[in-house]
């Protein structure tokens, strides 16, 4: 009781509160991080562009390009991703650390080098992508191109989230066991259900995270454009102003994913 009487007026008490300090310190990171926002914004008000720039057809086009690929590419994650975040997080094998650094690895490696490993692998003049062309399938510079970049560098947001939040519950999968419930019939009865926050934020982050994909996809698909290769291209074509209908369809996306991602985290755990 002592040090806490203590802790409130000495030192925290030149701030005015017990966590004023750390607030002026995270604010700094706070304000830079808004400030581009504002700027971006404000300029953008002050330079032309008006509401029938939304309706460009680049724009609109990008958008379609986007919004029919990447529920494609969170599918795809999600239908593999959680049963082998399931898998991992039950299993004890040889190699194990190897698939879990194998995960995670997209996300620390630049999208770009993802998209030349890609072109490696499922180039038109690979094994693989000469296949695909005699079947009539373009996995470059395609919808399918899109698709599997989006996949590459997203699906490990599912896998991670879906695997923490079955770390979390295997003491109720034990209880289920000893009552005689069989593995399948426990992961969706239990598991499943109990996990749905993890599962459900991971797959929000695919999806934002398919939606933004620039670098892997402009090396396996730069053509069609999706809306992160259309700002590129606009960029280079009439100005950094001239973004703005993209830019602010991916930051109001963005932001949804956020909100829904906090508000979801009160049933998995997450304190406000």
């Amino acid at each position: 009781m002592h040090e806490t009487k203590s802790n409130r007026t000495g030192f925290n008490s030149v701030f005015g509160g017990d966590y004023t300090f750390f607030g002026l310190l995270g604010a700094i990171l706070a304000v830079y991080l808004l400030y581009p926002f504002v700027t971006f914004f404000a300029g953008a008000q002050g330079n032309g562009i008006s509401v029938a720039d939304f309706t460009r057809p680049e724009v609109i086009s990008a958008a379609k390009y986007s919004l029919t690929t990447a529920p494609i590419s969170t599918a795809v994650a999600t239908a593999f991703g959680v049963p082998l975040a399931y898998f991992l997080s039950r299993s004890e094998f040889r190699g194990k650390l190897l698939v879990d650094s194998l995960v995670i690895l997209p996300l620390v490696l630049p999208p770009v080098v993802g998209g030349v490993l890609l072109l490696t692998g499922f180039g038109s003049f690979t094994p693989v992508g000469q296949v695909a062309n005699s079947l009539g399938l373009t996995l470059t510079d395609s919808y399918i191109g899109i698709i599997s970049a989006q996949t590459f560098v997203a699906s490990p947001f599912v896998v991670i989230t879906s695997r923490a939040g079955f770390d979390s519950v295997e003491e109720y999968e034990r209880a289920s066991r000893s009552l005689g419930k069989g593995p399948v019939e426990t992961f969706f009865r239990v598991s499943l259900p109990l996990t749905s926050g993890h599962i459900l934020a991971g797959v929000a982050l695919t999806f934002a995270r398919s939606i933004g994909e620039f670098g892997a996809t402009m090396m396996t698909a730069y053509n069609p454009h999706t809306m992160p290769t259309q700002i590129w291209v606009t960029f280079i074509s009439r100005g950094v102003y001239a973004t703005l209908p993209i830019v602010a369809v991916l930051v109001t996306f963005g932001l949804a994913v956020v909100v829904g991602i906090r508000y979801s985290g009160k049933s998995i755990g997450v304190k406000e």
